[in-house]
C-alpha cells in the first residue's frame, strides 16, 4: 500500500498529492493521512470522481483515507 502523508497541509495540496499518487501507484491501494476533516472529505470526493472507493478512519485528531484499487 502506497502512503501519502498530507498531515498539516491545507487543500488543495492533499488532493493534488492524492492525484499524483493515483497516477503513479493506481494499481495498488493508497493510504492518505490528513489532519483536517475537510481535507479527508475532499480526498474522498476526488477518489470517487476517479471511480475509486474509499474508507475513512479517525486516528485521534487525524484521519486516514484508504483508497481501494
Amino acid at each position: 500500500m502506497y502512503e501519502v502523508d498530507a498531515r498539516g497541509l491545507s487543500c488543495p495540496e492533499p488532493v493534488m498529492m492524492t492525484a499524483a499518487a493515483l497516477k503513479e501507484h493506481g494499481n495498488e491501494d493508497i493510504k492518505v493521512l490528513v489532519s483536517e476533516p475537510h481535507c479527508y472529505k475532499n480526498v474522498e470526493k476526488y477518489a470517487a470522481s476517479q471511480g475509486r472507493t474509499s474508507e475513512v478512519h479517525a486516528l485521534g485528531s487525524e484521519f486516514e483515507v484508504i483508497i481501494k484499487k
